[in-house]
């Protein structure tokens, strides 16, 4: 697990744009079962890919059409909360960062870390958009 003072800086990234931080499972659950859109964001430490994914995430924010609801699990921290989240993504295996569209409970769309990694915000950004158009 990773140090709180470590991760307050990461976490804030995604809060401070109205994100919900989900702890327990039973946030997990709750979360997905909302009517509606909800974007999952499974947080990381990692340098590499979580460096861009939480600017897209944000970015992808300023769509004309978004997600009804914004949760955010944080991988190495919430690890219940992260393996509750994942069972969700199934077929999809476990990766970090990553991030799920959800509809009405159903996964409609996936990014998983080899889509973020070495990749700018800005296209991470437009690959949520483009499926907040198709699903929001």
């Amino acid at each position: 697990m990773y140090p709180a003072e470590l991760v307050k800086p990461m976490r804030e990234d995604l809060t401070n744009v109205g994100f919900e931080e989900l702890h327990t499972t039973d946030a997990v659950d709750a979360a997905l079962a909302k009517e509606g859109t909800t974007l999952v964001v499974v947080n990381s430490v990692c340098g590499c890919a979580a460096a861009n994914a939480r600017p897209g995430a944000r970015m992808s924010l300023q769509n004309a059409k978004r997600p009804t609801n914004l949760v955010t699990v944080f991988a190495g921290v919430d690890k219940e909360a992260t393996d509750k989240a994942r069972e969700h993504m199934i077929p999809f295996p476990p990766s970090s960062p990553s991030m799920a569209l959800f509809k009405d409970g159903e996964l409609v769309h996936m990014l998983e870390r080899h889509h973020i990694e070495g990749r700018p915000a800005e296209l991470i950004a437009e690959n949520l958009m483009d499926a907040y158009n198709e699903h929001c």
